[in-house]
C-alpha cells in the first residue's frame, strides 16, 4: 500500500470532544483509531471555546423530567423526544463516569461536598458544572491528554477532509454500484503539510467536524467551523436534518476582529442584565423570562433594538453579578482588559454572531448516519435534541454522550466481526487531480468568502424573509456552481477545500430555510 494509501479499522474526521470521545471509547477496546484533525487538535475545535459549563444534575429528584421540559420547550417541541430523553436519563451518568470519575476534571466546587451548581438562560433549575469560565478547555485538556497516553489512537494533525469514500460513488467497478445501499468506506483527505490527496480507507467512518459558525459574517466559531463534514455527508447523500435553525448567540464581544469573542451566557445566569442607549433595561418587554430568556429571543429582541434605535451594539451591565469576576470569570475579565474594556467598572458592548448549528447530519440514538458504516457526533451531527433551538449548555453533554454511545456501538460492530470490505477497498481508486492551476489566489478566496459570509448574514442571519431568501438562493447557486468549475481546476490547498465545504454548506442551510415558511426556533421568517 502506496503512502497516499492508508487503511484503518477506524477513522475519526474531526478532534473536538465528541470526535476524541468517541474515538477513546473504540480505543479502549483495544481497536486501532486514526483521529484526523485539521488544526492543532485540542484547540482547533468549537469544544475547546466552550464558556458556560456542562449540564449535570440539580438536587431536585425529578430534575430529569424538568430537564427535558427544559430542551423541549427551548427547541419549540420540535426535538426528538427519545433523544431527549436520554441525554437528561444517561447524560449526567456519562459526566460521572468519564469526566469526572476517569479523567478527573477539576469542575467548580462550593466545598469538599457539593458542586458549585449554576444556571443559564432557559433552565429551570441550577444544574450546570463549570470550570470558572473556561469550561471547555479544562475538558479538552483531560480528554486529549487520555488520547495521547492511548496507544491505538494515530492522531494526525493538519490534515484536511476533503470527501467521504463511498462504494456508489468510488468504486471502480460495477458491482457495488448496482447495489441498493450505498456504503461509505473512508475519506480522501488532503494533507496540509505535503500537499498530497491521502485516500484513507477504513471500515467505519465517524464524522466530528463541528459546526459552521465560519460561514456567517460574525461568528463565535473557531476558524475550522466551515461546515466540512455536513458538505461531505451532502454530497454522499447521507441525510441531513434542521439545517435551518443556526443558533445566534446574544452575546459576543462587539469589537473588530475576525472572530468575536463569546461573553457567556453565564453572566446573565448570575445577575447580569442586558440595556439599551442610557439605560433602558429592555427585555421584560420581549418575556416574561427577562434576561434568562432562550437564546434566540433574546438575539432577535437586540436586533429589533438596535434597528430601532439605530445603534451598532446594546451593553451588558455587571453590577448584579455578586460573584468575584476574577475567580468566576477570569476569560472574560482578562479579554475585554485585552482590549481596553474593564468590566469591573463598566459595562460590556455586545452583538448576536453565529454560535451553533442546531441540524446537520441525521443520526439515530447511537450515532448512526443513513448511510452504511459512517457514523456521525457532535455539532455536525443531527441527534433531534435540540429541535429549532439550543438550550445553553446542552452541547457538550450532547458530544459527550453521543461520543460515549457511537464508539461503544462501534466496539460492538467491530468485535462482531464485521466484514471489512476488502474486495471493495481494491476497487476505490486514488485521488485523481482534474486540475493543475495554482488558482489559490489569497484575493480571490477572500472575495467569495466575503460574498457567503455577508449574503449568510444579511439573508440568511436572526430575522428571515422569503425575497431574502431568494435573493440568497439565486447568489450562492450561482456562487456554488463558480466555485465548482475553480475546485475542478484548482490544485487543491486547504484555503481551497474550506471555501468548498464553506460555500457548500452555506447552499445547504439557504434551501432548507427557503423551504420551511414557519417561524420557529432560531428559523425566525416574517
Amino acid at each position: 500500500m502506496s503512502a497516499q494509501r492508508k487503511r484503518n479499522t477506524v477513522l475519526v474526521i474531526g478532534s473536538g470532544l465528541a470526535g476524541c470521545i468517541t474515538a477513546l471509547r473504540v480505543a479502549d477496546q483495544g481497536i486501532d483509531v486514526m483521529l484526523l484533525s485539521s488544526a492543532a487538535a485540542e484547540q482547533g475545535a468549537n469544544s475547546w471555546l466552550a464558556q458556560g459549563g456542562i449540564i449535570y444534575r440539580s438536587p431536585d429528584k425529578d430534575d430529569a423530567r424538568r430537564l427535558e421540559e427544559d430542551i423541549m420547550t427551548a427547541g419549540h417541541a420540535i426535538n426528538h423526544a427519545a433523544a431527549v430523553r436520554l441525554l437528561a436519563d444517561e447524560g449526567p451518568r456519562a459526566v460521572d463516569e468519564i469526566l469526572i470519575d476517569r479523567l478527573g476534571v477539576s469542575f467548580d466546587r462550593k466545598d469538599s461536598a457539593h458542586w458549585d451548581l449554576t444556571r443559564e438562560a432557559g433552565h429551570s433549575s441550577y444544574r450546570i458544572l463549570h470550570c470558572a469560565d473556561h469550561t471547555g478547555r479544562d475538558i479538552m485538556q483531560s480528554v486529549y491528554e487520555a488520547v495521547r497516553r492511548n496507544p491505538c489512537i494515530t492522531v494526525c494533525e493538519g490534515y484536511a477532509a476533503v470527501d467521504l469514500l463511498t462504494s456508489h460513488h468510488h468504486s471502480r467497478g460495477m458491482t457495488y454500484r448496482y447495489q441498493l445501499e450505498d456504503q461509505c468506506c473512508g475519506a480522501y483527505v488532503l494533507n496540509v503539510g505535503s500537499g498530497e490527496v491521502e485516500t484513507v480507507l477504513a471500515d467505519i467512518t465517524v464524522l466530528a467536524t463541528g459546526g459552521a459558525g465560519q460561514v456567517y459574517l460574525h461568528s463565535s466559531n473557531a476558524r475550522t467551523a466551515v461546515g466540512a463534514g455536513i458538505s461531505m455527508a451532502g454530497r454522499a447523500f447521507a441525510r441531513l436534518m434542521n439545517m435551518e435553525f443556526v443558533q445566534f448567540h446574544p452575546t459576543t464581544l462587539f469589537y473588530v476582529e475576525p472572530q468575536r469573542f463569546l461573553i457567556t451566557e453565564a453572566l446573565r445566569g448570575e445577575g447580569a442584565r442586558l440595556f439599551a442607549g442610557k439605560g433602558d433595561y429592555f427585555m421584560e418587554r420581549y418575556d416574561s423570562r427577562g434576561d434568562l430568556a432562550p437564546r434566540d429571543i433574546v438575539s432577535r429582541a437586540i436586533v429589533d433594538v438596535l434597528l430601532r434605535n439605530g445603534e451598532p451594539c446594546v451593553f451588558l451591565d455587571l453590577t448584579g453579578v455578586k460573584q468575584d469576576l476574577e475567580e468566576r470569570f477570569p476569560t472574560v475579565l482578562q479579554n475585554c482588559l485585552d482590549r481596553g474594556i474593564n468590566i469591573r467598572s463598566e459595562p460590556i458592548p455586545v452583538v448576536p454572531a453565529a454560535h451553533y448549528f442546531c441540524g446537520g447530519i441525521l443520526v439515530d440514538l447511537r450515532g448512526r448516519t443513513s448511510l452504511k458504516r459512517l457514523y456521525s457526533v457532535g455539532e455536525c451531527a443531527c441527534t433531534g435534541v435540540h429541535g429549532a433551538n439550543r438550550l445553553a449548555s446542552t452541547s457538550l453533554l450532547e458530544a459527550l454522550l453521543w461520543g460515549k454511545v457511537a464508539g461503544d456501538d462501534i466496539s460492538l460492530a467491530v468485535k462482531s466481526k464485521l466484514d471489512p470490505c476488502t474486495r471493495l477497498y481494491n476497487e476505490i481508486e486514488d485521488w485523481w487531480a482534474q486540475g493543475d492551476e495554482r488558482n489559490d489566489d489569497p484575493a480571490l478566496i477572500a472575495q467569495d468568502w466575503a460574498t457567503i459570509r455577508n449574503t449568510m448574514w444579511n439573508y440568511v442571519g436572526i430575522t428571515r424573509t422569503g425575497a431574502r431568501l431568494t435573493r440568497a438562493f439565486e447568489d450562492l447557486r450561482d456562487l456554488s456552481r463558480h466555485i465548482h468549475e475553480f475546485y475542478r481546476s484548482a490544485t487543491l490547498s486547504r484555503p481551497v477545500v474550506d471555501l468548498f465545504h464553506g460555500c457548500q454548506t452555506a447552499y445547504l442551510i439557504t434551501q432548507a430555510a427557503l423551504r420551511n415558511s414557519n417561524d420557529i426556533g432560531c428559523h425566525h421568517r416574517i
